[in-house]
């Protein structure tokens, strides 16, 4: 066998490795992922934890089951929420969904 038809053989029995031609298009989806979907959330969490820790009597609530009301007294772990004349409930801190300040509420 001469080594120019040695040469052919292997080169026609060598396949290229899938992995290293696809790779960079799976790294970028990841990428891609990341920007458009996880890091927005994670900004969003940040926002919300930093509204309710925030929270103080008199600003306006929007509750996730969808009550409105006005925060009466904050506590440790929990909020009273005035709903109606009279009507004072109480809230764990995460159920609140929207806070608007008392300073822009009449706006």
């Amino acid at each position: 066998m001469s080594p120019l038809s040695a040469v052919s053989v292997l080169a026609a029995n060598t396949t290229p490795n899938p992995f290293t031609s696809q790779a960079p298009m799976f790294i970028g989806l990841i990428v891609i992922m990341y920007f458009l979907m996880i890091r927005p959330q994670q900004k969003q969490r940040k926002e919300q934890a930093a509204r309710i820790a925030a929270l103080q009597n008199g600003d306006r609530v929007v509750t996730t089951a969808g009550l409105h009301g006005i925060v009466h007294h904050v506590k440790e772990h929990t909020v009273m929420v005035k709903v109606a004349e009279g009507t004072i409930l109480e809230f764990d801190k995460p159920a609140i969904a929207n806070v608007a300040k008392k300073d822009t509420a009449g706006k």
